[in-house]
């Protein structure tokens, strides 16, 4: 069963309005155009990660995984979605580690992702987003930018047919994971 996002406290309308505001400028203004129309609606999340050409590593992990028919299925899905330049700064051997080992892999693949649709300006609003991996991620929104735990969303809002895409600079491990590597 998928988590639910846990609500933030209510914030004040003048700030969500900034706050709408500013996403939507910064999203016609960082949108590469090569993501911005890489595949028409209809494209699932896969296939526009796919069609976008920079998340080679991602499209092999879910294929490794086997999450790839998940993430094609209705969702909705809010997807933090890692570059492959993301998974380049992983410790060395760490992504053939999980490449190797499925349910590692799968708890990875699972973290990034959130039952829903959730829009940048939705994503902002909020503290900390339950994982379909079942732990939290913690969000820390300022007037310019949009972090989950330590990564930066890079451009918010590629809409898929069945959820979102928001382009992260950093591969996220859940703290379970990452717990359980440190006592190894």
């Amino acid at each position: 069963m998928l988590a639910a996002i846990v609500a933030p406290p209510k914030r004040v309308l003048a700030r969500f309005v900034f706050a709408l505001a500013l996403l939507a400028s910064f999203v016609s203004a960082a949108a590469p155009a090569s993501l911005a129309h890489a595949q028409p609606m209809s494209a699932d999340i896969v296939d526009t990660a796919v069609a976008a050409g920079n998340f080679t590593t991602l499209t092999t992990a879910l294929q490794a995984a086997g999450l790839v028919d998940t993430l094609k299925g209705p969702g909705p899905f809010t997807v933090f979605a890692p570059t492959d330049a993301a998974f380049t700064k992983l410790p060395a051997g760490t992504l053939d580690s999980l490449l190797a080992n499925p349910d590692e892999l799968r708890m990875v693949l699972t973290y990034h992702v959130v039952a829903g649709a959730d829009s940048a300006a939705t994503v902002s609003q909020l503290q900390q987003a339950a994982t379909v991996e079942g732990e939290n991620v913690m969000i820390h929104a300022t007037d310019s930018t949009v972090t989950i735990n330590d990564a930066t969303v890079t451009t918010p809002d590629i809409m898929a047919s069945n959820g979102i895409i928001h382009v992260i600079d950093t591969v996220l491990l859940p703290p379970s994971l990452a717990s359980s590597q440190a006592a190894q």
